[in-house]
């Protein structure tokens, strides 16, 4: 069942990667004008961040969509989702009004207020989904359970053996 849970989490996280980045792709200047509005990173590194996110979302949502490093991509998902956590209600505090840049667009928005406490609900459950792929790593319909299999001893699956002794 836990396998199970967790290729919902994937398909889910992973889907909602690639539309944040696809739709982030054809207008890099609204993505680094997006980072820019956070006002949070120093110098010209707005400029870097705002280029490279959109693939680096991209990349991410299709490990997790296919089941690749699927650990891996779901700890750089727990991180870029805590940054964006941060940046969120860090504007909020200091009363910076913009839109949060997630699937497009960015820059100043007089009633960017009323929406994030949606916005960091929706990135909180997209962490918390993110940090279940961490700790769970192993799902149904996976590469990695192609290029990956369980260890085995004696031709026994390990894992569904530890499965079996833990009642699952």
């Amino acid at each position: 069942m836990k396998e199970w849970v967790g290729t919902v989490a994937r398909l889910l996280t992973g889907g909602v990667w690639i539309w944040a980045g696809l739709a982030k792709l054809p207008h890099p200047e609204d993505s680094v004008l997006a980072v820019r509005a956070y006002q949070l990173l120093p110098g010209d590194s707005a400029s870097t961040v705002g280029h490279l996110l959109p693939v680096v979302e991209v990349v991410v949502g299709l490990c997790l969509v296919l089941g690749l490093l699927t650990r891996f991509a779901a700890a750089v998902s727990v991180l870029l989702f805590a940054a964006f956590i941060i940046g969120i209600a860090s504007g909020w505090a200091r009363g910076i009004e913009i839109d949060c840049g997630c699937f497009g667009g960015g820059g100043a928005d007089p009633h960017a207020a009323s929406k994030y406490p949606w916005e960091l609900a929706r990135d909180v459950g997209l962490l918390l989904l993110s940090t279940y792929l961490v700790w769970q790593g192993r799902t149904r319909i996976a590469l990695d359970n192609l290029l990956f299999p369980p260890l085995t001893e004696s031709g026994l699956d390990l894992e569904a053996l530890d499965d079996q002794h833990s009642g699952v």
